[in-house]
């Protein structure tokens, strides 16, 4: 097997459950020094965070994922045991295989092959690598960006291995995401028996009409990066559990996900404005999982898509589908950010798995962008 595949096993092998890494970081970081990289721990809470980096000159190319996991659920459940991180038929099988220890693995593999041909290589490289993606993502990754913010550390290029992948690897990359603002609503009324609705207030009732017009609302047109913004309601509840009281709360949990036609603040706005035009008591929380980014073209869009050309021979689709990641925290910085990863066909799956054969071929497209960037043409 390659050296990609072998450590690709090596951290499925670790159960690092969100937020625990259970060894993964010290792994990556023993690789990277060995390189050459100077390792700064960055612990925040129960957190695992490192920066790598190579070199004190710009521009700055980094590599950015987790090793963190989501949980595997019953593992009876799974044909091979969620960690034992077997190879069977041509595709390494275990939690986090394709989200995203695979491509974590073919980063250091791609930047083992091109320092040893490249040691003089232009720039710097560097790693943020954190453990708290799929949890909150209170300490992670946001925390290391506030910390070379606050020292004046910049990265021009950022390569996130999230699992891009549709049919092939390096069919699609993503050059931004959309916002994601969640909403918790209380809707105020009065409980009472359901045989005198008189003496009550049906919470239930009163906001339906105001219901109906936040799932219909068209909240903009979207635009050549974005779809348009839609409204999703999670979840929704009210009662006791018996048929004969009427509820005097209902509880509305939302998400949007929007496009850079709008602003969290525009969105808040505009429901709340919809609340009050049907007179609805109420209580509401927000919270914002992130704002919509994009990188257009420029240097880091053109390495990839002719790196993946030349490997593959594939033209990669570009665009921004999908949930949010932790490029949202790096983008604000002025840095140009990309994803590309594996195949999601199973990730937070029960059986998660990706091709051997796949990984190789990823960790030769790193290697090839690593090349378009910081290599002088002679």
């Amino acid at each position: 097997m390659s050296t990609t595949i072998e450590l690709a096993q090596e951290l499925i092998s670790c159960p690092s459950v969100t937020p625990d890494d259970a060894g993964c970081q010290p792994l990556l970081a023993k690789r990277l020094e060995a390189m050459g990289f100077t390792i700064e721990y960055l612990r925040f809470g129960d957190v695992d965070n490192f920066w790598a980096r190579r070199g004190d000159t710009t521009p700055v190319f980094a590599f950015a994922g987790h090793t963190d996991v989501v949980p595997t659920g019953p593992e009876t459940q799974w044909t091979i045991p969620p960690f034992n991180a077997e190879v069977r038929d041509g595709f390494i099988h275990g939690r986090g295989a394709a989200d995203m220890k695979g491509s974590i693995a073919a980063m250091v593999t791609a930047c083992e092959r091109f320092i040893a041909d490249n040691n003089s290589h232009q720039g710097s490289i560097a790693f943020l690598i954190t453990s708290d993606e799929e949890g909150p993502a209170d300490d992670g990754t946001v925390k290391v960006i506030e910390t070379l913010e606050a020292r004046g550390e910049k990265i021009d290029w950022c390569l996130v291995g999230e699992p891009t992948s549709s049919k092939h690897v390096g069919d699609v990359v993503k050059n931004g995401r959309r916002g994601s603002l969640n909403g918790t609503l209380i809707v105020h009324g009065q409980q009472g028996h359901v045989a005198y609705p008189q003496l009550a207030n049906n919470p239930i009732h009163s906001f339906a009409s105001a219901l109906n017009e936040l799932v219909t609302t068209k909240w903009d047109q979207g635009n050549e990066f974005f779809p348009p913004t839609s409204f999703q309601i999670s979840n929704i509840h009210a009662g006791t559990g018996a048929t004969n009281v009427i509820p005097g709360d209902l509880e509305v949990i939302f998400n949007l996900r929007y496009s850079s036609e709008l602003t969290a603040e525009a969105i808040k706005s505009r429901v709340e404005s919809i609340l009050a035009k049907y007179e609805q008591k109420y209580s509401l929380e927000w919270s914002l999982s992130g704002e919509p980014f994009i990188t257009g073209k420029g240097e880091l869009l053109n390495a990839t898509t002719e790196a993946i050309h030349s490997i593959t021979s594939r033209t990669a689709e570009i665009n921004t589908a999908g949930g949010t990641s932790d490029g949202r925290f790096i983008a604000p910085t002025g840095a140009q950010v990309l994803e590309l990863g594996p195949l999601n066909a199973t990730i937070h799956q029960v059986n998660e798995c990706v091709s051997t054969q796949d990984l190789d071929t990823l960790s030769a497209i790193y290697e090839k962008i690593l090349e378009n960037l910081l290599v002088k043409e002679s």
